[in-house]
């Protein structure tokens, strides 16, 4: 991931293409920070692995789907089309996003492979789930599977 990340990020500085350049650096930032803070807390010499690369890249996505929503109400329309445009760039590179059929039958056997009978069991599943799936699953979506099926 962190050699398609620098490979990406050149071809975007010969090709012009200024939103892309910087959405990159944003990421190889974001990465270099989460780098030296696992390298601090647990003597990590390689720093953090690829999936949490990939939920690091979902969490940026996440808050610039934030940041839409208050550019919308805000009425800053350019705005929100930048968001757009970087969140197009970072979901280049995560995986193929799950369905919500395909969440509700990894939820369904992650439950049956956990045991999971009440919601006790829920904050086991989401760290299974996330283990399992990470850049692949929209979380938000599987917790509400998950609670639903629990309750």
């Amino acid at each position: 991931m962190r050699e398609r990340l620098q490979k990406e990020m050149t071809a975007a500085a010969k090709s012009k293409d200024k939103r892309a350049l910087s959405t990159i650096r944003l990421i190889l930032a974001a990465l270099k920070d989460r780098d030296i803070a696992a390298r601090t807390k647990d003597g990590s010499a390689d720093g953090i692995d690829e999936a949490e690369i990939l939920s690091m890249m979902q969490t940026m996505i996440k808050q610039r789907r934030e940041s839409i929503k208050l550019y919308e109400q805000g009425g800053r329309l350019d705005l929100v089309e930048q968001e757009q445009e970087e969140i197009e760039i970072i979901e280049k590179f995560l995986p193929q996003q799950m369905s919500d059929d395909e969440i509700e039958q990894a939820v369904a056997d992650v439950l049956e492979e956990q045991g999971a009978e009440s919601l006790k069991d829920m904050g086991a599943t989401m760290a299974a789930l996330r283990d399992k799936y990470a850049g692949q699953m929209d979380f938000g979506k599987a917790s509400a599977v998950v609670k639903e099926k629990l309750s």
